[in-house]
């Protein structure tokens, strides 16, 4: 993940004109056929929803969290770093991760936490950033709802394995599809990178702000609410190692977009984002150790 990362940070920042064609038929194509494939391989069933269900519980429980933390922390006083605290980069860098950590079976779990913090985010994002907003534009953030949730990689990918998964050639399709969803994956966290050099040379204007709070939060506050939910419940050990990877996922690039959509200074979170990524190529694979324990538990 790091080397893919910095060098794509470094095309991002050097050549950004290379993003759009590379990342646009990426994103439409690739990563929804790459995650397709990879579910084909772990395996499909139920509890991919209720995974989403306990992601957007988990995400509600924090938002209550750091607006009672606010009180006693200005950084944590504003709605975009309060969104930045939770909503995690999970489709691009929390998916890899369970890929890279994690066995086949944990990618629904991943998937599903990714659906439901994606309909979350794009649900309340905007009203949480921007509550003065007008209620006619009610239907323009359903409109821009329903956008991202069908261009979002984790949609395409669910809805072409559940298409493949009722033919007759599925078994076929499913090894065909193993390498090179691999592949793709490798590919999306150099786009991810090239995305972050972008932000690092382009959108980090004014001066550097104290991040420390919003940052504890999201990397190390967070996933230990989601381990003690995923205990609370009768799950597999991988399942709740996914739950943790995925909540210890860092900022999510859709925070910026939302910021950028409200007409509100998005250099807040552009440095959440750059500053998050980098910490989290550390504080993941420590949040991997440390739940480790958690593959023998049993379900029930």
């Amino acid at each position: 993940m790091t080397p893919c990362l910095i060098g794509g940070a470094l095309i991002g920042r050097w050549r950004p004109q290379w993003i759009a064609p590379l990342a646009l038929p990426l994103v439409r194509f690739g990563v929804p056929v790459s995650l397709m494939g990879l579910l084909l391989h772990g395996g499909l069933n139920g509890s991919l929803f209720g995974m989403a269900l306990l992601s957007v519980t988990a995400i509600t429980l924090m938002m209550m969290i750091l607006h009672w933390l606010s009180a006693g922390i200005a950084a944590l006083g504003r709605a975009d770093l309060q969104l930045g605290s939770c909503i995690g980069n999970t489709a691009y860098f929390g998916i890899p991760a369970t890929l890279a950590l994690l066995p086949p079976e944990a990618l629904p779990v991943s998937i599903g936490y990714d659906l439901g913090a994606t309909l979350l985010v794009w649900t309340l994002g905007p009203l949480w950033l921007n509550r003065k907003s007008q209620m006619q534009r009610t239907r323009e953030r359903w409109r821009d709802l329903l956008a991202h949730l069908s261009a979002s990689p984790a949609t395409r990918g669910l809805l072409g394995a559940l298409i493949v998964k009722v033919t007759p050639w599925h078994e076929l399709i499913r090894d065909a599809l193993w390498l090179p969803s691999r592949a793709v994956i490798v590919l999306a966290l150099v786009v991810v990178g090239m995305r972050l050099g972008d932000i690092a040379a382009r959108k980090l204007k004014g001066p550097v702000i104290d991040l420390s709070a919003p940052l504890i939060c999201k990397l190390v506050l967070f996933p230990s609410l989601m381990l003690l939910i995923s205990l609370a419940f009768p799950l597999p050990g991988y399942a709740r190692q996914a739950l943790v990877l995925q909540a210890a996922a860092p900022t999510a690039i859709s925070v910026l977009l939302i910021a950028e959509a409200e007409q509100l200074n998005a250099a807040r979170p552009a440095q959440l984002i750059l500053i998050s990524t980098l910490s989290a190529l550390i504080s993941v694979p420590i949040w991997s150790l440390l739940i480790s324990p958690l593959s023998g538990t049993p379900g029930t």
